[in-house]
């Protein structure tokens, strides 16, 4: 499956988004522009940067498999769009300038051989000629010659006079018009899809847009990923994936793409430890959080691929990982009456890197692990350095945990493995029994506990209402549950979830998970509902997250990290990618709800 993503023409390299790459020899075609009016060079682009002067990328309509992508560059006062197709293997792409500065830009064209790959590229005449073992390839453009030395490049490039459309390709010449005519046909083919999810076609394309540009190739491991943005992959040194956002983009490819799907749910489940839990994060060089873990949705993940795709040798594949990530969580988070608290345990540095040595076996450490790294809700926390955990029960821990366990046997049921269903089980109805410990009667509400006082925490955000993954959860209970979630001093508004109640102190601080809407505990507050079958109050949440993503994407062409609770933007903080591929959950919320991908409600067919 990993090789049948690998082949033909993609936007497979991190670093630019106009490197299209030829797979499996691993030969570069790399876009740049050199402008006049600012003597600037781009020959690396990127979505979402932030700072002044960058290029600023607005991202189009675009497939998974790179048959057509489609994106508008706005730079120094220029405006290009940038439009490719892969046609009976080899690339064509269409640069139209839009906007141009009173002397039009060098349109610059690089060839290579990426990741240390066998093979050459030179210069010859107005072409450029791969030699790669087995297969020549030459590329060509139409546009009009001009001679550009200071171009950026080290290699060997073309540069043309972006006055006009020009067109590029690895095949047959064709005119502009010809490759526009491609283009156009392609485009079609991509829209026809979209429309398929009838009024949801915009969501669903948002989503797939945003995780088809955010996936990569990955060198070191040699697999197809999809890591939560470039910009974040760049940062740490090559490529970075986080735990529930890894599983996270698999699910949100489940509607249109088996291949990526299974590839992204496989490649962070690779990243397994040593001592047997999904890290926290995987990155490049065997840099993993040997610390802690993240929230356990591997499990959810896979069971919603199987019913889909019903692949039981995927199940088998990932099956003994997954149950050995339930047992550490059992074994490291849990206590004896089925309270999980979140932790950090301590371990020997490898590399000498700031998260070895910062913020392990403590409070700070035990929040990453939640994924909610500033949550109010951890602050003043008190840490057990014997067990290295919060001493505080957590709700949205527990619930995810008791899931994990159901989903792991009925995944086992799938694949035969009969015999470790009995301690899913038992583990399951421990958690569930702890559960029902943790409701606040007055309060309404499953909430944290303090393990040293039996205190419950007030300080509520989307992850209480986890324990309705629970199917010992009343209707009352419920309905109490429902009352806080649309109250509108805590959790409703115009823009919905945020991470934290809106009553609360940290609510105006809007600094990442301190108000802010974070779009996972959307998703599996969504999805706990569902279990419960509060179908009315599903409708109503899907809706209200379908409206926050169009909301950026039709202003910017942006899917955001996280929006302000109030406002719904994204680009009023600094610390919210602007491409940021869980975004694209909001749609898939509206997408489940509308029925056209299954929610994990429905049981499996064994």
């Amino acid at each position: 499956m990993d090789q049948s993503l690998l082949k033909g023409w993609n936007t497979f390299y991190t670093h630019s988004v106009l490197t299209h790459v030829r797979m499996p020899n691993g030969f570069a075609v790399s876009l740049g522009f050199k402008n006049y009016s600012s003597g600037a060079v781009l020959n690396e682009a990127l979505i979402g940067r932030f700072e002044e002067g960058a290029e600023q990328i607005t991202p189009g309509l675009r497939s998974y498999d790179g048959t057509y992508t489609c994106l508008s560059i706005r730079w120094h006062g220029t405006e290009t769009v940038v439009e490719s197709t892969e046609q009976d293997g080899s690339l064509y792409l269409l640069a139209t300038p839009v906007k141009m500065e009173q002397k039009p830009m060098a349109l610059l064209m690089e060839g290579a051989v990426l990741w240390s790959g066998e093979g050459c590229v030179r210069r010859e005449g107005e072409t450029l000629r791969a030699e790669l073992p087995g297969e020549q390839i030459t590329l060509w453009t139409d546009g009009d010659p001009l001679p550009e030395k200071n171009a950026g490049f080290r290699g060997p490039y073309l540069s043309v006079e972006l006055s006009r459309p020009v067109a590029m390709g690895t095949g047959p010449r064709r005119t502009p018009e010809e490759v526009r005519a491609m283009l156009d046909a392609a485009r079609q083919k991509v829209e026809e899809q979209a429309a398929g999810y009838g009024d949801l076609a915009e969501a669903h394309t948002a989503m797939q847009t945003c995780l088809a540009w955010d996936t990569i190739y990955e060198p070191e491991t040699g697999q197809l990923c999809s890591p939560v943005s470039r910009l974040w992959s760049i940062s740490w040194g090559g490529y970075v994936l986080f735990c529930w956002d890894t599983y996270f983009s698999a699910m949100m490819a489940l509607p249109d793409s088996r291949e990526l799907s299974c590839a992204n749910a496989a490649a962070i489940t690779r990243e397994i430890t040593e001592n047997g839990f999904i890290p926290n994060f995987g990155a490049a060089n065997n840099f993993k959080s040997r610390d802690r873990s993240q929230p356990p949705v591997g499990a959810l993940a896979v069971r919603e691929i199987y019913r889909k795709y019903r692949d039981k040798e995927f199940v088998r594949e990932l099956f003994e990982p997954l149950l050995r990530w339930n047992r550490w969580f059992s074994e490291n988070r849990m206590l004896p009456n089925g309270w999980l608290c979140w932790g950090s345990t301590p371990y020997e540095p490898q590399a000498g890197k700031y998260w070895e040595l910062h913020d392990v076996d403590c409070t700070r450490g035990a929040a990453l692990e939640s994924g909610l790294d500033n949550s109010p809700m951890y602050d003043d926390i008190p840490f057990d350095p014997e067990k290295h955990l919060m001493k505080l029960a957590d709700v949205g821990l527990t619930g995810l945990y008791l899931a994990d366990c159901e989903y792991l046997a009925e995944l086992a049921r799938v694949i035969g493995r009969d015999e470790v269903i009995p301690e899913l089980e038992s583990r399951a109805a421990l958690c569930k029994a702890g559960m029902q410990e943790l409701w606040d009667e007055e309060f309404g509400m499953f909430c944290n506990r303090r393990t040293d006082t039996g205190q419950f925490s007030h300080r509520i955000s989307p992850t209480n209402f986890y324990a309705l993954f629970s199917d010992r959860v009343t209707p009352e209970q419920n309905r109490r549950m429902m009352e806080h979630l649309f109250n509108p001093e805590e959790f409703w508004g115009d823009y919905v979830v945020p991470t934290i109640a809106r009553n609360d102190p940290a609510y105006p601080d809007q600094d990442y998970w301190r108000g802010r809407i974070w779009v996972p505990t959307n998703f599996l507050a969504y999805l706990a509902m569902r279990k419960q079958g509060l179908w009315e109050e599903c409708t109503l949440l899907a809706g209200k997250s379908r409206d926050l993503l169009l909301k950026e994407w039709r202003e910017h062409g942006h899917v955001h990290e996280n929006y302000n609770g109030t406002t719904g933007e994204g680009c009023d903080r600094g610390n919210s990618d602007k491409f940021y591929h869980w975004g694209g959950l909001l749609g898939l919320i509206a997408l489940m709800d509308q029925g056209y991908a299954a929610g994990p409600e429905q049981p499996l067919d064994f």
